[in-house]
């Protein structure tokens, strides 16, 4: 039964190459020109968890995301050691603005918190859900994630993928790093890798507490009037 379940989650309105694209982000990250070497290291210590879906403008897949989500929240806080990341690829579609990515990834980030409040779970409460507070993160499972978006149209080359993927990281982890004194370290990596690649530093990239997380997400460049569209029916916490 277990068996006819899980095909039926996966399947969809059009054939995937679920493989093919596992091997999408699996190939984009171990590039050595992919400048995040955090996703390396999870990578390279089989902590990256990779779900396949079929379109990121639909939200046929969203059910079974969150269910993914609320597993991965739990095992963390079972054994919180090492980095990792939770990844989801999208087969479709393959040529994408970054203004229709964007949008496309927040309606997803909507319907998923939606999912999550409806499902009971609380906000984690050592962030913020209000996405004009510095403090800001999204919360599944009443953990803390922080998004990073990759899509064919990017403009910087270290989010541009053949597919569109959003990549979920832990907020709790970074502040392991952070206590163990790691965390700068390599952030500047990422920083000089990426300026290496661009010819110079992503101009959205900032500390988590100096300005909302939720202008990086989707790797667009956004001016100081930027309105996130995203509210979470829990309301604000930090």
């Amino acid at each position: 039964m277990s068996a006819i379940l899980e095909q039926f989650e996966t399947r969809s309105p059009e054939p995937i190459d679920h493989e093919a694209l596992k091997g999408v982000i699996r190939d984009h990250i171990a590039d050595s020109d992919f400048p995040c070497v955090g996703a390396k290291s999870a990578l390279a210590q089989n902590a990256l968890r990779i779900e396949t879906a079929w379109s990121i403008e639909s939200a046929w897949d969203d059910v079974r995301i969150h269910d993914r989500l609320l597993a991965w929240s739990e095992a963390y806080r079972d054994d919180p050691t090492g980095f990792r990341s939770f990844v989801v690829v999208f087969d479709r579609p393959r040529q994408m603005t970054e203004m229709e990515f964007e949008r496309a990834m927040w309606d997803r980030l909507q319907s998923l918190t939606d999912k999550d409040a409806w499902r009971g779970q609380e906000y984690d409460s050592r962030v913020s859900s209000d996405p004009t507070d510095p403090h800001f993160s999204l919360s599944f499972g009443n953990e803390a994630y922080f998004v990073v978006g990759l899509h064919p149209g990017a403009s910087r080359r270290a989010r541009r993928t053949p597919n569109p993927c959003l990549v979920f990281n832990l907020h709790d982890q970074f502040e392991h790093l952070r206590s163990a004194g790691r965390y700068e370290r390599m952030r500047e990596a990422i920083l000089e890798r990426d300026a290496a690649l661009d010819g110079d530093i992503n101009p959205m990239l900032a500390r988590h507490g100096e300005n909302s997380e939720a202008r990086q997400y989707s790797g667009r460049r956004v001016d100081k009037d930027w309105t996130c569209p995203f509210s979470d029916p829990r309301g604000t916490s930090s």
